[in-house]
C-alpha cells in the first residue's frame, strides 16, 4: 500500500507554486502518494489524519525577497507556522533557484530573520536547493511545448559566450579571454558590468527590450538564432565550488538548442551531467578541465579547451558530434530521465520528516 503525502507548495502563495507542483509530479516513487495545493485556506478541507506525511514548503523564489521586509508578512507567516506546526506538518525551506554555495556566501536568503526579536520560522526544516532537477524540471515545463527551429547547417560566429551576474570566477575567465583573439569573432554579453556589453541587436530576445532587460524574468527564455549562428557555446555557470554541483538553465539552453558546449563550472559538473544521462564531447576535444580542482588551472584549462574547439572545421564538428546532441536533446525531454533526479530529493523530503517524526516522539 502506498503511503500519503500532503504538500502544501507555498505557505504564503507569494512564490511561484505552479512550477513547485510540475517539479512534485514529474516524480514517481513507486510506493508514495503525493496529494499537493496551494492553497492554506483550503486546507481545513482535507483530512489531515488520513495522511502518513504533511508537508508545508516556504516558497522563497526570488520575487519572494520584495516582501520579506514586510512586518504584516512576517506576522502572517509566524502565524501561519504556527498552525500547520500543530496540525503537524514539517517544513521545507525551498530555495530552488539558488546554490548551496549562494545561500552561505550571499546570506540573503534565510528563515533567520526575526521579529521583535524572535525567529519567524522558530521550527525545524530542511532546505531545499536546485541541485540538478530544479531547472531541468523548470526548462522542461517552459519549453517542452516550443516548436524551435535550430538550424547548424551555417555558422558565422565562433563562440557564443553569455555572462550577466559579474561573479568573480567570471570575471576572471573574461579577463583572460580579452587577452586573446576567442572573442574577435564571437557573440557575448555581459550585461551587468558597469559598462553592460550586449549581443549585437539581431541577437538579443526579440520580445524583450535590451536597453530594459530585466535582472530577473527572461534568463530561461530562449532564442535559435545565436546558437544557430555560432560553433559552440561557453556555458558561464553561476558557481565554480568545488563542494557541489549546480546546474542551471545555461546549460540546458544549449542541449535544448543542440549546441556544442564547454562549461565553466563546478568541479566534476561533466561527470555529473553524465551521471544524470547526458553525454559531453570528449571525443572531440580535451574536457580535463572538469578534474581540475584548482579553479585558476580550471580556468586555463577551459580556454585552451575554447582554442581547440576554435580550431576545428565547425561542419566536420557538427557531422561528428550529430549522435551525441541529438541525444542530450532526447534525454533532456525524458520525463523518465529527470524523474529518477526528482525522486532523490523527494525521498530526502520524506526522510526530513520521518527522522523529525522520531525525535519528536523522543523528546
Amino acid at each position: 500500500m502506498k503511503q500519503r503525502n500532503f504538500i502544501l507548495t507555498d505557505v504564503m502563495k507569494t512564490g511561484q507554486p505552479a512550477f513547485l507542483k510540475h517539479f512534485i509530479d514529474c516524480g514517481n516513487l513507486p510506493d508514495q502518494q503525493f496529494v499537493i495545493t496551494e492553497e492554506y485556506y483550503t486546507i481545513h478541507n482535507y483530512d489531515l489524519k488520513s495522511f502518513d506525511r504533511r508537508l508545508a514548503i516556504i516558497d522563497m523564489s526570488f520575487n519572494v525577497n520584495t516582501v520579506l521586509s514586510n512586518s504584516d508578512y512576517q506576522k502572517d507567516l509566524k502565524h501561519r507556522l504556527k498552525v500547520l506546526h500543530d496540525l503537524g506538518f514539517s517544513f521545507i525551506f525551498g530555495c530552488p533557484w539558488e546554490s548551496k554555495d549562494n545561500l552561505h556566501t550571499q546570506n540573503w536568503l534565510n528563515a533567520e530573520w526575526t521579529l521583535k526579536g524572535e525567529r519567524v520560522v522558530p521550527y525545524t526544516y530542511h532546505t531545499w536547493t536546485g541541485g540538478s532537477s530544479w531547472f531541468w524540471s523548470y526548462m522542461m515545463y517552459k519549453h517542452q511545448q516550443q516548436n524551435f527551429k535550430f538550424d547548424h547547417t551555417d555558422k558565422r560566429y565562433d563562440m557564443l559566450y553569455l555572462n550577466k551576474f559579474p561573479r568573480e570566477h567570471r570575471i576572471k575567465l573574461f579577463d583572460k579571454i580579452k587577452d586573446t583573439n576567442l572573442l574577435d569573432n564571437s557573440l557575448y554579453s555581459f550585461i551587468r558590468l558597469k559598462e553592460p556589453i550586449r549581443l549585437p541587436s539581431e541577437y538579443e530576445l526579440p520580445w524583450v527590450d535590451a536597453k530594459d532587460y530585466p535582472l530577473i524574468g527572461s534568463d530561461q527564455d530562449l532564442y535559435e538564432r545565436p546558437y544557430n549562428d555560432s560553433k559552440f557555446s561557453l556555458i558561464s555557470e553561476t558557481n565554480d565550488n568545488n563542494n557541489e554541483v549546480f546546474i542551471t538553465e545555461k546549460i540546458w539552453k544549449a542541449i535544448i538548442a543542440k549546441h556544442v558546449f564547454v562549461v565553466h563550472g563546478n568541479l566534476g559538473y561533466l561527470k555529473k551531467l553524465q551521471a544524470l544521462g547526458f553525454q559531453t564531447f570528449s571525443n572531440c576535444f580535451d574536457e580535463s578541465y572538469d578534474d581540475e580542482h584548482d579553479k585558476d588551472k580550471r580556468i586555463e584549462k577551459i580556454m585552451q579547451a575554447c582554442v581547440e574547439v576554435n580550431k576545428q572545421d565547425w561542419k566536420m564538428l557538427y557531422a561528428q558530434t550529430r549522435e551525441v546532441r541529438q541525444h542530450n536533446y532526447n534525454t533532456f525531454f525524458d520525463k523518465s530521465k529527470l524523474s529518477l533526479e526528482i525522486n532523490k530529493e523527494l525521498s530526502l523530503w520524506l526522510e526530513f520528516v520521518d527522522s523529525s517524526q522520531v525525535s519528536s516522539t523522543k523528546s
